[in-house]
């Protein structure tokens, strides 16, 4: 037992309450005769921690423990109480870092286009895994790391969960609910059927303080956002097994909701200067958005053993979805009367196909040979326009004449072969070797999308592992890994996005200001590449806790900025306009210490705690640097990495109740990123505190409560200019989840 580093990791976490519950589950078979005593077999549950000691590559896993743990109705809820991950604006951040750095997948394959993790249900999700180094058989493009998402899978035996919930955190309570229904039908036949339905209902007050045209305008406002919507979504799941060793999997996902966004601001303008200030032409806006969101996907699975040593798997997909929006902005001058109208209206549609294969065979006693290769198209129609009516001359006329309502289209196709060596070195050592060829070629055609932009990455992987000790449970993990990220649709399309505060055309057209660049795309990017070392300790405890310390570095070439020009003559302005468009700056390196602890308090602190007191801790620490070449320190980190997060939490079942209650927390501190040798970004600190009680009020019956979300401080970030007095603050003051969750087992 390594008490000692347990200890020392927890002296550098002074808020230590920490838990993952992890339960001893005994089960007795007695024999009974009249002249022997009776016999007891005892066994453990495996643990999601046992699950992850025996992967052959560096993976955390989490199932239904943590999956259904606080009640969450919503997969982002649960991601955030992982170590190394938090999200932020619903986009999943590992490591720091966010966007296309880290890698999601659904059963192993790219999430579909436009899929929120606010969109899924915990209830239809069967486990989650968690790498931070990427494997041969799986996309590169996960720089920070990737996660992916295994539905649920047909039950052994019959199963009818049903969930009701009640949740607070505005106005008026939402309601939300699961069933899920699965069975083995006939023969080989098993099914499994989650249906989840949910609705949200969030208000967030909201307030800016802005300083521009080179200090010669301060305006301030005072608002609030209010979002609210519903959706519901189904991934049934059909196994067939063939034979003994032969089987047919079908897997359905569909998502549909529909949301609206409501706000109001009031802007007051505290100084101006006459010739230099450009007023906003309204101060009282009030503004509403609404549209909706699909996706649907069937997936086809066959498995095949051939004797005892070769494997065969085929997937088949396909899928489409789109989504549509509009938003209209309705403005008011400080005497209240109407003075604009803004509508902006939009909608795209997708589709896609894949198709992979893969076969395996073991080589001799010690190795096995995977070879692979994956296909995919993928096409998006696309459409937006944005319009102004002035409502003092009746007026209406495009933002952008040219180009608005135009539609425009992309068709991206991927390619993929891999092959990969699974060896047994000795009972000591184990490796991990493969290589992966990768292509993305995307095509698209419109008004100010006309461009064909090809990617090709080659990326060799090594994983390797070593028990110091052949018999005992603790491991060394290190990984010498190629990655990369692919630049996204939105900035490869060459389409000027025109910042509205300053207009671009007419009598009224005004220069705008590096705090309020007009947007535009780079067709010719290049994707980002990665070279990355991993090496942890990980430390397995006899009673199922573990302790693990890891380091990382990655050395990135061909990063991506968004660069601030002055464009004098623009086609699409009558005055000089600041524009923000993504290059291939130059390299970059991020590196980090990650540490974590889990288990019974009795076996991490065997002097303060009885080794049958059921209280479970956690937690993690991780700690990030980084460095950006082209531009001047010292917060010249990448873009979203904050310098150190920490999570912690407890568990606790009474003996004498049929009771358990559990808290999670998660903090990160104030930052401040060098965006570019100009701009700069500081964002506020972070912090959030969960907290549940489970009542089991029945075999089949238990009620959950739980709050999600408290003690946030205030969020926002502050945009400056070097050199100039000129900011750009906004701020907004989250609000807390209430929870009542009903179960029944039938």
């Amino acid at each position: 037992m390594k008490t000692p580093a347990l200890a020392s990791l927890l002296l550098l976490s002074p808020a230590l309450v920490l838990a993952q519950q992890e339960v001893d589950r005994a089960s007795t078979s007695p024999t009974p005769t009249n002249s022997q005593l009776e016999r007891v077999s005892v066994t453990r549950q495996q643990t999601d921690t046992d699950l992850r000691r025996r992967q052959p590559v560096a993976k955390q896993l989490y199932g239904r423990d943590e999956l259904d743990k606080y009640g969450d109705t919503q997969l982002s809820d649960v991601l955030k109480r992982l170590p190394g991950i938090n999200v932020s604006g619903g986009q999943l951040r590992m490591r720091g870092l966010g966007g296309a750095y880290t890698q999601i997948l659904v059963n192993g394959e790219p999430a579909p286009p436009g899929f929120s993790l606010d969109n899924l249900n915990p209830a239809q999700v069967e486990r989650l895994e968690v790498s931070k180094a990427p494997t041969a058989d799986q996309s590169a493009q996960a720089i920070a790391g990737t996660l992916n998402i295994i539905l649920k899978d047909a039950p052994r035996v019959v199963q009818k969960d049903l969930r009701l919930g009640v949740s607070y955190a505005n106005e008026k309570p939402v309601v939300g609910g699961s069933f899920t229904y699965g069975d083995r039908i006939v023969g080989g036949l098993g099914l499994v059927l989650p249906i989840s339905f949910f609705q949200w209902d969030m208000r967030n007050e909201a307030s800016s303080d802005r300083l521009r045209d080179f200090g010669a305008t301060h305006l301030t406002s005072e608002g609030f956002d209010h979002s609210y919507g519903r959706g519901i979504n189904i991934s049934p799941r059909l196994n067939w097994k063939l034979g003994d060793d032969e089987t047919l999997t079908m897997q359905g996902f569909f998502v549909r909701n529909r949301f609206r966004n409501t706000g109001e601001s009031d802007t007051q303008v505290l100084a101006s200067t006459p010739g230099k200030s450009v007023l906003p032409v309204s101060v009282l806006d009030s503004t509403r958005n609404r549209g909706s969101f699909a996706a649907n996907r069937v997936n086809l699975q066959y498995n095949n053993r051939f004797g005892e040593d070769r494997r065969i798997e085929l997937r088949a997909g396909t899928g489409s979805g789109g989504a549509d929006f509009n938003f209209n902005l309705f403005g008011r001058n400080a005497a209240g009367l109407p003075v604009i109208e803004r509508i902006t209206t939009g909608d795209n549609s997708n589709r896609n196909t894949t198709l992979s294969g893969k076969y395996s065979q073991y080589a001799g006693e010690a190795h096995t040979i995977t070879v692979g290769s994956e296909i995919e198209r993928r096409t998006r129609d696309e459409v937006r326009r944005t319009t102004e009516h002035d409502l003092v001359t009746n007026v209406i006329k495009d933002l952008l004449p040219g180009q608005e309502g135009q539609p425009f289209n992309a068709t991206i196709t991927r390619t993929a072969v891999y092959g990969q060596d699974e060896w047994e070195i000795s009972k000591q050592w184990s490796a991990y070797l493969g290589v992966r060829h990768e292509e993305i070629k995307t095509v698209s055609r419109g008004v100010g999308s006309e461009f064909n932009n090809t990617s090709k990455v080659t990326t060799p992987v090594l994983h390797l592992n070593f028990k110091p000790d052949p018999k005992g449970r603790d491991m060394v993990r290190a990984s010498l890994t190629r990655s990369y990220k692919a630049a996204d649709m939105q900035q490869l399309i060459a389409r000027t996005t025109i910042n509205a505060d300053y207009p671009a055309r007419g009598d009224d057209a005004a220069s705008n200001t590096q705090t309020t660049p007009d947007r535009i795309g780079n067709p010719n990017l290049k994707p980002e590449l990665a070279t990355g070392l991993d090496v942890a300790w990980e430390s397995y405890l006899p009673a199922g806790g573990m302790f693990s310390v890891g380091v990382f570095h990655r050395r990135i070439s061909g990063l991506v900025r968004n660069a601030l020009m002055l464009e004098n003559h623009p086609s699409w302005a009558d005055k000089a306009r600041w524009v923000a468009m993504p290059i291939n700056l130059s390299k970059a390196t991020t590196q980090g210490l990650e540490l974590e602890v889990k288990g019974r308090a009795g076996e991490l602190f065997p002097g303060l705690f009885e080794p049958a007191t059921a209280l479970s801790l956690r937690a993690s620490l991780n700690l990030y640097r980084s460095s950006v070449a082209d531009i001047p320190g010292p917060d010249n980190r990448l873009e979203g990495q904050q310098p150190w997060q920490f999570n912690f939490g407890a568990d606790y079942r009474f003996k004498s109740l049929p009771l358990s209650v559990g808290f999670s927390g998660q903090i990160a501190p104030k930052y401040t990123v060098q965006q570019t040798a100009l701009l700069s970004q500081s964002s506020l600190p972070a912090r959030s505190f969960d907290a549940f009680a489970m009542l089991q009020l029945s075999p089949k019956d238990s009620l959950r409560v739980a709050t999600s979300g408290q003690f946030q401080p205030t969020q926002g970030t502050r945009v400056t200019i070097t050199g100039l007095p000129d900011y750009n603050l906004n701020e907004r003051k989250p609000v807390a989840w209430w929870s009542v969750n009903w179960e029944h087992k039938f």
